[in-house]
């Protein structure tokens, strides 16, 4: 095998140093720099080169995808830990290579005798041109070895000067914060047990003020939905790498002679012209898995802010009812459905339907269901247990907790059921499979309303996914939805198992505007649950027109959470209108390329979603406060074949705000006939809008040429 490869796809190249016994090099990540000869691949290697200078090791240092103290690396190492009193930080020296057959896969063998472990590296850049690289260690010395950390980096070039990442809370996750790359580490932790609403789903690195359709970017994600650490680091020697793995708590992972620990896939995308293909990266990635789901995402109506935990089978049948004349695909019964459970301090644990509820049991309701054309869901909450439940009083031991003296702090007075332990695994995924089985439920709302404290994440979330893993297995057919207090539980590990993830328990449309627009750089729409709430925000107290919040959900999976037997006739007939254009577009939205416009008023943010095939798209014109200027200037439409000509006119029932239209421009009601290059570098005069009001415009490929 040749010492340099050049792996290139999708406008990506990665290049790969493999010369001499060291770990793999990054010569290059980012724009595709074409076809390169080996003679010009050494020639990139060279011309790189750094020499040495006053201060420093005699020998310039050269950075690996696992970057090692022992060979001089001043940063964070990728790898540390320590058998018994010895921490000597590994050198490892390749045994091996190889190259998938076919594929753009590079499996690398490492080993450190003196230290007494193994090392095996993938790295390999997908059809996409995403970057996904993991690591494995394996313990070959006398004694056990206690890992720290394994933290594999990629490096970004000197332009990347500025980052973004992402926080939040519940309620408000996805909150978007920027500042320069300085020297030293940028570091972000989580140590929750879960993702986490605070977690960066990406830790970007890119050129000054770059956006959504410009500049260069990188960023990297980290498959994993335990605790977790991303960051950026720069040193005074010039090196910059994005890191990411793993948060091992100390003592969780203990290599015995033979064992092995693997960390997360690590993901990279690059963007040569803004986060809007970076993101794109991920979009088509997901969308390339076996398992993403292909099936129309059916319009979901739940039950939670319907009706909350008065649980009635007459009133959830009225509701079914006019959900199905909506429109409704799918009806899902939230939580309160299981025993003793009449508020949030009872009954987890208890999987069993509750005979005074639902005393002939769920079967009316899904049969009720079932005929009324619609798909049935369950609301669970596998991983928890309440102390008030029969669960918790006869296995007070099955409470997750990092020792058998204390019970951690309770949250939503709830604990954490250990899954680690084989006889509380077995009853859960019994009993899952059970219900599953009785009641022709082929859809679970899978929550997890609480952070881990003082408890073993690790091994906790590995029995998750095997629990998820083993339920899918025994059911092939059962979709799942990721949902943890909201988002608090988003990743690339979890949507291994799931088929969607809800995004947020605020389904207020201004807040979802922004934590839709965020979450949507890793997720494409179909992965994004989406609902139209009550006109009354039941978490911010806000009251929004329904154009405008079933205009914001409309980009996502739309759903409903909205006690509909009390909506209006004309709401209901609205509503439906809503539904039916959604059912319309749906292939269009859950296929196309996701586009967001750098606009230059805060206040006006234009998004939207062009078909594969740049035949058709479909934008919003979302006006999130008072615009700076009135009456409203030009928007760019960006994303169409540039040599295409498009009709654009409004898109009903989008076409009309909600309330006093003031100053529609003039090409309104006609349309207006423009090239995709025109319509992304000078773009249309925009409506003026009053704030929390959206329009939508739609953009049709005109098949005879300009008018």
């Amino acid at each position: 095998m040749a010492d340099l490869l050049h792996f290139r796809a999708a406008g990506t190249s990665l290049v790969l140093d493999l010369s001499g016994t060291g770990l793999p090099r990054v010569p290059h990540w980012g724009a595709d720099l074409g076809e390169l000869s080996p003679g010009r691949l050494a020639a990139l290697v060279a011309a790189e080169a750094a020499p040495a200078v006053a201060g420093d090791l005699d020998e310039p240092f050269a950075l690996s995808v696992l970057p090692q103290a022992s060979a001089g690396w001043p940063g964070t190492p990728g790898l540390s830990g320590h058998r018994d009193s010895c921490a000597a930080a590994p050198a490892f020296t390749v045994r091996g290579r190889s190259v998938v057959a076919g594929q753009r896969r590079l499996r690398v063998e490492a080993a450190d005798a003196d230290v007494g472990l193994t090392l095996t590296l993938e790295i390999e850049l997908t059809d996409a041109g995403l970057v996904r690289l993991r690591a494995e260690v394996t313990n070959t010395g006398p004694g056990p070895y206690h890992l720290g950390e394994l933290t594999p980096a990629l490096p970004v070039p000197p332009q990347a000067t500025e980052i973004l990442d992402l926080t939040g809370r519940h309620l408000r996750e996805r909150a978007p914060q920027r500042h320069a790359f300085t020297l030293g580490t940028h570091l972000r932790e989580n140590r929750r047990g879960r993702t986490g609403s605070d977690a960066t789903l990406l830790q970007i690195a890119g050129e000054p003020g770059f956006g959504f359709r410009s500049g260069e970017v990188w960023g990297l994600h980290v498959a994993w939905s335990g605790n977790h650490r991303s960051l950026a680091e720069r040193t005074p020697a010039g090196h910059a790498v994005l890191a990411g793995g793993e948060l091992l708590l100390p003592g969780e992972i203990r290599l015995a002679p033979g064992d092995s620990y693997t960390s997360p896939w690590l993901c990279g995308s690059y963007g040569r012209h803004g986060l809007d293909e970076l993101s794109g990266r991920f979009h088509r990635h997901l969308r390339a898995r076996a398992r993403h789901p292909v099936s129309p995402r059916p319009v979901t109506l739940n039950t939670w802010e319907a009706v909350y935990f008065d649980q009635d089978p007459a009133t959830l049948e009225r509701l079914a009812r006019v959900a199905a004349e909506a429109g409704a695909e799918r009806f899902v019964l939230d939580d309160g459905w299981f025993r003793g459970r009449r508020d949030d301090r009872a009954g987890l644990g208890d999987w069993y339907v509750d005979e005074q509820v639902w005393p002939a049991g769920l079967s009316p309701l899904i049969e009720t269901v079932h005929g009324l054309g619609m798909r049935f869901g369950l609301w669970v909450e596998p991983e928890m247990i309440s102390p008030d439940s029969g669960l918790a009083r006869a296995h007070p031991d099955w409470i997750l907790a990092a020792t058998p003296a204390r019970t951690p702090p309770a949250a939503r007075h709830q604990q954490v059921l250990d899954l680690a332990r084989p006889d509380a695994y077995g009853y859960v995924l019994g009993r899952l499979d059970a219900l599953l089985r009785a009641d022709r439920i082929d859809y679970l709302k899978w929550d997890h309303n609480r952070d881990l404290v003082d408890a073993p994440a690790h091994r906790q979330t590995a029995a998750v996914y095997r629990l998820m893993d083993a339920l899918r297995a025994r059911h092939p057919r059962l979709e799942i939805e990721s949902c943890s207090s909201g988002g608090g539980r988003v990743d690339l590990g979890i949507l291994e198992r799931t088929d969607r993830v809800w995004t947020s328990d605020c389904i207020d449309a201004l807040e979802r505007q922004r934590i839709q627009r965020w979450t949507g750089l890793l997720l494409p729409p179909e992965l994004l649950g989406a609902h139209v709430g009550a006109p009354l925000s039941h978490t911010t107290g806000r009251t929004h027109g329904l154009d405008f919040r079933a205009g914001t959900a409309l980009f996502g999976h739309f759903g409903i959470e909205w006690d509909l037997t009390a909506a209006s006739a004309a709401e209901r007939a609205r509503l439906a209108e809503w539904v039916a254009l959604y059912r319309a577009l749906r292939p269009l939205l859950h296929t196309g390329t996701v586009v967001r416009a750098d606009h230059p008023d805060p206040a006006l943010w234009v998004h939207g979603v062009v078909a594969a095939d740049g035949a058709r798209a479909v934008f919003a014109l979302v006006q999130t406060a008072t615009g700076v200027h009135s009456p409203a200037g030009r928007v760019r439409l960006p994303g169409l074949p540039p040599e295409d000509e498009y009709r654009v006119l409004p898109l009903p029932p989008g076409d009309r705000p909600e309330g006093p239209f003031t100053a529609p421009p003039p090409w309104w009601e006609r349309g207006v006939t423009l090239s995709g290059r025109v319509l992304a570098e000078a773009g249309v005069r925009a409506p003026t809008l009053f704030p929390e009001r959206l329009v939508l415009l739609e953009a049709v490929r005109v098949a005879d040429g300009p008018r």
